[in-house]
């Protein structure tokens, strides 16, 4: 158990001192990454039919898109970011959805758009960078 602690709190510090370095694309990145992670957990948690864990997940996940969402300049970002809020707010009901159906389907789909969104975010970076 105390081996646990210990590495829950490696963990936590190597996280911490990630985020202070990481640059603003790569906290975005960072964001998409925890939340495709979280539904990964809800998806195994609802096939073992574990709710409440199930339900932890979902709701993390929820809470990291509604992040990415408030990340948005809706002013500056025009189409993109309106489109990007109109987006997150889809996945947001459909994780609601998944969660009071347990329906992996839906978790599915969800990821699939996180997914693009990571691809297109990747892309953004690599075509600043060159």
């Amino acid at each position: 158990m105390q081996s646990q602690h210990a590495t829950n709190q490696y963990n936590s510090v190597g996280i911490q001192s990630g985020l202070e370095s990481a640059s603003p694309h790569t906290l975005i990145q960072m964001l998409l990454d925890g939340a495709l992670g979280r539904l990964a957990l809800a998806k195994g948690y609802i096939e073992r039919n574990s709710h409440e864990e199930k339900g932890r997940a979902i709701g993390s996940a929820i809470s990291i898109i509604g992040g990415l969402q408030s990340s948005l300049d809706l002013e500056k970002g025009g189409e993109i970011a309106a489109n990007l809020n109109a987006l997150y707010i889809y996945m947001t009901e459909r994780l609601f959805s998944a969660g009071s159906n347990n329906d992996i389907t839906i978790i599915d789909e969800v990821s699939t758009l996180l997914e693009e969104i990571r691809e297109s975010w990747t892309g953004i970076k690599a075509a600043v960078d060159s």
